[in-house]
């Protein structure tokens, strides 16, 4: 009633998409000056964000995409000009929203949603529960998905020992550097978008 075969490669393909160590020093830019209750709980319902909107596409994703007449190149550019708009805040320093909205904001948008729930993960789902056979299939495939966002949680959620040792020094420099890595992880997707809408057309 379990396919190993389906879950490893299920598991892989989302772990170097969503990519747990990489998405750390982003986490932590982004909580940065939080409490550690306030940072744990957005730990939490970033998670909760990202396996619900996969968990979405997974059951109903490809209805959704044609419903709305939307491409998934055009989904990758969007996710992506998403993604450099806050990389873009985050090198310049402007990371600040308004105080009685920005712990949620940031646990959805972009935590929750394109970062760990980006495209590439999206359609690697929607395509993973089209071509799961029988129930075994598709158990396996939904039990690398829990899977996944279980390592997502722990990364985030242990990643906050970090601060502790890096101080407010290490936190800018933290804060940059994920400003670079997502804005090419950005940059990246466009392209990939634009690439795909070419060959497409």
């Amino acid at each position: 009633m379990f396919d190993v075969a389906v879950f490893g490669s299920l598991f892989l393909t989302l772990f170097v998409i969503m990519d747990p160590p990489g998405i750390t020093p982003i986490f932590l830019a982004l909580t940065a000056g939080r409490p550690a209750k306030v940072q744990r709980r957005m730990a939490l319902q970033a998670v909760a964000v990202a396996f619900g909107v996969i968990a979405v596409f997974g059951l109903l994703g490809q209805q959704i995409l044609d419903y709305l007449h939307v491409s998934v190149p055009a989904l990758m550019i969007a996710g992506g000009l998403l993604l450099l708009l806050i990389a873009l805040d985050l090198l310049t320093g402007k990371t600040d929203e308004p105080t009685q909205t920005k712990d949620v904001n940031v646990a959805l948008v972009p935590l929750g949603m394109p970062l760990l729930a980006g495209p590439g993960a999206i359609v690697s789902v929607i395509l993973a529960v089209q071509n799961a056979d029988g129930a075994a299939g598709q158990l396996s495939v939904w039990a690398a998905i829990v899977a996944m966002h279980v390592v997502l949680w722990l990364a985030m959620r242990y990643s906050l020992l970090i601060i502790r040792v890096i101080r407010d020094g290490g936190v800018v420099l933290v804060t940059r550097l994920a400003g670079m890595m997502l804005s090419a992880i950005a940059v990246q997707q466009i392209i990939n978008g634009v690439t795909q809408v070419i060959q497409n057309a």
